[in-house]
C-alpha cells in the first residue's frame, strides 16, 4: 500500500512538472517578441521562389513568398522582421533553441516534425516535379529510368525523402543547397533532382539546358506551414489570423506570381 501510494504521488508530481513547464511555455515567444520588438525569421534563402536572395538597387536582398508572408506578420503584430538565413536542415534546432521566433520555409509540416515543433495552418500547397538536363529529357522519362542513377534532392526536405522511398535503386545525394545541387545537375555530377514545381519553373525559366521531365511523384507533403516552439498556442493563433487574411484576400496568390516574376528577371542571385 505504501509502495502504491509513493507511486501515485510520484505521477502526479510528474504530472504537475508537465504542466507548470507547458504554462511557463505557453506565450513565452509572444513576450519575447514584445519586449524585442522583432520578429525573427529562421529560414533557408536558396530555394525560390519562396526565400532566395536578389539584388534591388545594387543591395543583395532576401525576396520570396515566405519573406511577403512574414512580413505580413510582423506588421500584423505590430513588429520589425528579422531575417536569419541558415542551412534548412537546422532550421527547427535553431527554434527550439530560441534563436528564431519562427520558421517559413516552404516546409512541409510532416508527422516527424510535428513531434519536434507546432506548425500553423497550411498556407501555400505546391506539387513535386524531377528537374532533369535538357539533353536527358527523352532518356529519362519514368521513375524507372532513375533506377542506380544519381538522383539530388535538399536534405532534410520532403523531397529527399520522396526521392528515397519512391526512386528505387538510386544513389541519392543530398546536399544543403538548392544552387549546389542545381550546379551538380548542370555539371553532369548528377542526372537528376527531385523539388517543388515553383522551384523548378524559375530555374527551367532560367537555363536553357534544364527541363522538367515527364516523372510524377507521389503527393503526400501536404502544403507548406510556418513552424513555432512547441507550447506557444496563442502566438500560433495569431499567426494562423494572419494567415486566414492573406489567403481569403488573394495576397498570398500575389506573393507567389510576385516571386516568381521576379525569380525570372532579378539582377543576381
Amino acid at each position: 500500500m505504501k509502495g502504491t501510494m509513493k507511486k501515485i504521488l510520484c505521477m502526479a508530481m510528474v504530472a504537475a512538472l508537465a504542466i507548470s513547464v507547458a504554462a511557463c511555455g505557453n506565450g513565452a515567444t509572444m513576450k519575447k517578441i514584445e519586449k524585442s520588438g522583432k520578429l525573427v525569421l529562421g529560414t533557408s534563402a536558396d530555394y525560390a521562389p519562396y526565400e532566395y536572395h536578389t539584388m534591388i538597387n545594387g543591395k543583395d536582398t532576401i525576396v520570396g513568398i515566405d519573406i511577403s508572408i512574414a512580413e505580413e506578420i510582423s506588421k500584423d503584430l505590430g513588429v520589425q522582421l528579422e531575417i536569419v538565413d541558415m542551412g534548412f536542415d537546422g532550421l527547427l534546432a535553431a527554434l527550439n533553441t530560441d534563436k528564431v521566433d519562427i520558421v517559413i520555409a516552404g516546409m512541409n509540416p510532416d508527422e516527424e516534425r510535428r513531434k519536434a515543433v507546432d506548425f500553423s495552418k497550411i498556407y501555400y500547397e505546391a506539387k513535386q516535379g524531377v528537374m532533369v538536363r535538357t539533353e536527358d529529357k527523352d532518356k529519362i522519362k519514368s521513375i524507372a529510368d532513375l533506377g542506380g542513377k544519381k538522383v539530388g534532392a535538399q536534405l532534410g526536405t520532403v523531397q529527399e525523402k520522396i526521392a528515397k522511398e519512391q526512386i528505387k535503386d538510386a544513389d541519392l545525394i543530398s546536399l544543403g543547397k538548392i544552387p549546389d545541387l542545381v550546379m551538380e545537375l548542370k555539371n553532369k555530377k548528377i542526372d537528376a533532382l527531385v523539388v517543388e514545381l515553383p522551384v523548378a519553373n524559375g530555374y527551367v525559366k532560367n537555363n536553357n539546358d534544364l527541363t522538367l521531365s515527364e516523372i510524377t511523384v507521389k503527393e503526400d507533403t501536404g502544403g507548406s506551414a510556418i513552424a513555432v516552439k512547441k507550447g506557444n498556442s496563442d502566438f500560433l493563433k495569431l499567426i494562423d489570423q494572419s494567415l486566414d487574411r492573406l489567403m481569403k484576400d488573394g495576397s498570398i496568390d500575389k506573393f507567389v506570381q510576385e516571386a516568381n516574376e521576379m525569380n525570372v528577371t532579378s539582377e543576381g542571385k
